[in-house]
């Protein structure tokens, strides 16, 4: 509560009773004036009326007072109600919030009336909605970034990250990946592409020269003499490249062949070779040994934290330029991903049922952990609080409504006694 709303419901509270104590001191006033003259004539209407009204009066303030503190300060039994069982009020209100406001079912229903998937698809059609969610998003994610930066929590990060790729089976995870790649015989397609690129860069005719070229300046460089002795290298420069020209047409020719010939030896030895290194990744405990010893050279060279690292700072820099900037890319892309998904929503009811579905999921299974735990924090919140803080909040919300029944247990018990008075005058015999 406010400081300002329990300042004006302290004032109601004071006002009310005081009104309450006016009443009484005007009966109490009534009821010695009515004595005075002896209750003769009229006066004893006025002293049963006022007689009553006291009574009533004071018992109904007895009541109220007695809920909240001891009347008068003295120490009678039952006063006092609400500090002395502070601990079980806690305990009922929040068994009550839980069962009451709180169970699955209610909430299940709840959430099928509000129709949650429908909402949004709605409220996401609004450019300006769109707009604001993906805003929030990327002001998230510069949070993240902030808190990602932190020296503290990228050390963490590191070694959870290292920690996890030590606990890779590279090994068989890379054999997975390859049976995977190469079903279908998708690892022949790669091979075909492979194939045609080379085949068409050795096609033009300036690539087979400078082959040719680089072919006569190695084998002459390299193995002079024994060339010399085949005569696949003369004095004659010409020559030399003609037949370097030569091998490069054959080496072509050869790649055409494999190429265009689905069937062709070499296909099925490329098979072979691949079908070999996955069975060995698989398999093989000498080659998963030596792979993860690479690996693990590899995560410890400071070469590449420091690699990563730049990665990551790359990375950083350019989102955190991006998010600055009023025509951000990533925010422009939040925002239509936004409203993509609100329209998408909107047409497709599967869509929605779905959303709908898994939210009721979510819901029911944390359901039972939320209203337990909502009750729990509930229950010892009250118990927390201190007698005169818990006694003040509730006297300040309810004890102005109170007061009214210090009001009606005046005059009730006032019109009780006009009853009772005519009872003794009408019925012979009563009083």
């Amino acid at each position: 509560m406010s400081g300002a709303a329990a300042a004006l419901k302290a004032r109601e509270l004071a006002k009310m009773k005081r009104i309450a104590l006016a009443l009484l001191a005007t009966v109490t006033l009534l009821f010695v004036l009515a004595r005075l003259q002896h209750g003769a004539g009229p006066w004893a209407w006025v002293a049963a009326f006022a007689e009553a009204a006291m009574i009533g009066a004071l018992a109904d303030w007895f009541a109220v007072v007695a809920l909240f503190r001891h009347p008068l300060g003295l120490p009678i039994p039952h006063t006092a109600i609400i500090p002395a069982n502070k601990d079980r009020i806690a305990g009922n209100l929040a068994a009550f919030i839980r069962d009451k406001f709180l169970a699955t079912d209610t909430i299940v229903r709840k959430m099928r009336a509000f129709d949650p998937a429908g909402r949004m698809a709605v409220w996401l059609q609004q450019p300006d909605n769109a707009r604001l969610l993906a805003d929030k998003l990327a002001s998230a994610l510069a949070g993240w970034l902030d808190f990602i930066d932190d020296a503290r929590v990228r050390r963490f990060l590191a070694a959870a990250i290292r920690g996890r790729l030590r606990q890779v089976d590279l090994s068989a995870m890379s054999g997975k990946i390859l049976d995977a790649l190469t079903a279908d015989a998708r690892h022949q397609e790669v091979l075909d592409a492979a194939l045609a690129r080379l085949a068409r860069w050795l096609d033009d005719p300036d690539v087979q020269s400078a082959f040719a070229g680089m072919i006569v300046e190695v084998a002459g460089k390299e193995y002079p003499k024994v060339l010399r002795a085949v005569g696949l290298v003369t004095d004659t420069d010409e020559f030399s490249r003609r037949i370097a020209a030569s091998i490069v047409r054959g080496i072509n020719g050869w790649l055409h062949d494999i190429g265009d010939d689905p069937q062709h030896p070499r296909r099925e030895a490329f098979d072979e070779s691949v079908a070999e290194f996955i069975g060995r990744l698989k398999t093989d405990e000498t080659l998963t040994v030596r792979i993860e010893a690479a690996k693990r050279d590899l995560l410890a060279h400071p070469a590449t934290a420091e690699y990563l690292n730049g990665l990551w700072d790359d990375l950083k820099a350019w989102l955190r330029s991006d998010l600055q900037r009023p025509d951000s890319h990533l925010a422009t892309r939040l925002r239509g991903a936004a409203a993509a998904f609100g329209k998408a929503l909107t047409e497709n009811r599967a869509l929605r049922d779905s959303l709908d579905d898994h939210l009721e999921s979510a819901v029911t299974a944390l359901a039972d952990d939320f209203r337990d735990g909502l009750a729990d924090h509930i229950a010892s919140t009250v118990r927390g609080w201190k007698d005169a803080d818990l006694v003040r909040e509730l006297e300040l919300s309810v004890g102005r409504d109170l007061q009214f029944i210090r009001l009606n247990g005046t005059l009730v018990g006032g019109a009780i006694g006009l009853l009772l008075h005519a009872a003794t005058l009408l019925v012979p015999g009563v009083g």
